[in-house]
Order: structure tokens, then C-alpha cells, then sequence
């Protein structure tokens, strides 16, 4: 299961509740480059978390932060993946 559909549709959401304006939500898009401010950024992981359960920041290195939307789509989907006994 994708959660970028998930993601997409609560970043979406996040924009217009507080009046942002988004570029096309690409892969390559950088979220430095938007309006997507820290506040945003929490209230995504918050509801995430609240919809999936999943918190990939809590054991997340600095270095190994999303610069991009395709990054931060690929680190939901591997926390969201079944971890191998």
C-alpha cells in the first residue's frame, strides 16, 4: 500500500487550511521552496501519525531528512514497511 496518495491529499489539505500556495506536487519538488512552513510540516506528521500510526522522524538522523517530496514520500513508505524478524 502507497501512502503517497495519503500524503498528497493531507498536504493538500494543510495548503488551503492555511492559505499556501503549492507548486505541482512532484517528486522533485523541494519543500524549502514553498510556502510549506514549519507549522505545515508538523500539522502533515501529526495527522500522518494520527491516520497511519507511523512517526518516521523519531528515530531519524538530521542527515537523513527530506529535501524533497519524493524523499519524504519514500521515508513513510519504508516505516510503513513490516519489519523483517
Amino acid at each position: 500500500m502507497s501512502l503517497r496518495p495519503t500524503l498528497i491529499a493531507e498536504i493538500e489539505s494543510i495548503t488551503r487550511d492555511n492559505d499556501k500556495r503549492m507548486p505541482p506536487l512532484t517528486d522533485d519538488l523541494v519543500l524549502l521552496d514553498t510556502e510549506f512552513d514549519s507549522l505545515c510540516f508538523a500539522l502533515l506528521v501529526a495527522r500522518m501519525e494520527d491516520q497511519t500510526g507511523i512517526d518516521p522522524f523519531s528515530d531519524l538522523e538530521v542527515a537523513d531528512l527530506p529535501v524533497t517530496l519524493g524523499d519524504l514520500v519514500a521515508l513513510y513508505e519504508r516505516a510503513a514497511r513490516p519489519v523483517a524478524a
